[in-house]
């Protein structure tokens, strides 16, 4: 069935449905590409304002307000597509199509100590974020729930690479009460990648956490959250390129003729070479063996 058969509304929710398919920093590309698909500029602006709203909340896209990063989440949603930024005090809309902020208005906070700590461990993850992280970055957001203070801690690195044909993100979000003494860490590390040379392939890996953390002062409690963050975000690493690495061994492993050991030695060709007797022709010079067909004459 062509979308030209379709009603309005099964457009509507086919159109949102494929832009909600996009993975993170290919949304614009998915747009244009629909647009000339479906040639009503009214219904896919509609649609892709909808759909960039929940695309942002999604992937923590990242923004700069005051020459401070602000990440995007449902986390500080206010509604009416808007968002709320508690570093510059600040509410506004944004246009994930343009890459514009829109009706920026100024927004007022209660000053109690919990947003005396949020700005404590902002620092102290700023510290880690800065550290380990090649573009990372981060944003501490505050809410309440039921009477209830909680901290919400985002990170976010992205490289979005469509000429190398491939784009990667980074993100994860850790959520504490506010308690007197003790508190348990919630959270949500998750890696995407897509590479599209030559094969379409997405990537998706996510790990939940629970961590307990003692609290003494606001100090401490920051540089504990901190190291927190660090070691369990060091052991994700570790243990996804363990993974990948498995993968690509199993891959090989299928692409060779026959099963060979993996040595993961380096390979001495110059001396390969020198060992081998070399045929010298008056009009040629000597034959130079390439590494392909030293390859496939050792296999």
């Amino acid at each position: 069935m062509t979308l030209s058969v379709l009603s309005r509304k099964d457009k509507e929710r086919v159109i949102r449905r494929l832009l909600l398919q996009a993975p993170p920093g290919e949304f614009v590309n998915a747009f244009d590409d629909l647009c000339l698909l479906i040639r009503d500029e009214k219904l896919m602006h509609h649609q892709g304002e909808c759909a960039g709203h929940q695309h942002c909340q999604k992937y923590s896209v990242p923004l700069c307000i005051d020459g401070n990063p602000v990440l995007l989440s449902h986390h500080n949603v206010m509604g009416n597509y808007r968002f709320f930024d508690h570093q510059s005090k600040l509410s506004f809309k944004y246009d994930l199509l343009q890459n514009q902020l829109k009706d920026i208005q100024s927004h007022g906070i209660i000053q109690n100590e919990a947003e005396y700590l949020r700005v404590v461990v902002l620092c102290a993850l700023k510290l880690y974020v800065n550290d380990h992280y090649p573009k990372g970055n981060c944003n501490v957001l505050r809410k309440t729930v039921k009477s209830k203070e909680y901290l919400i801690a985002c990170i976010e690195d992205h490289n979005y690479e469509t000429g190398e044909c491939w784009n990667g993100l980074w993100k994860s979000k850790w959520i504490f009460q506010v308690n007197p003494f003790l508190t348990q860490v919630k959270g949500r590390i998750f890696v995407q990648a897509h590479f599209f040379r030559c094969v379409n392939l997405h990537i998706e890996i996510s790990k939940d956490l629970k961590e307990s953390l003692e609290i003494v002062n606001q100090a401490q409690l920051a540089l504990s959250f901190a190291r927190l963050v660090e070691e369990q975000e060091n052991k994700f690493q570790a243990a996804v390129l363990e993974e990948l690495q498995e993968l690509s061994n199993e891959v090989l492993r299928k692409i060779l003729r026959r099963d060979l050991p993996v040595t993961r030695t380096l390979i001495d060709w110059h001396r390969i070479l020198s060992d081998l007797n070399l045929v010298m022709y008056p009009k040629l010079g000597y034959v130079i063996y390439s590494r392909s067909v030293l390859c496939n004459w050792i296999i």
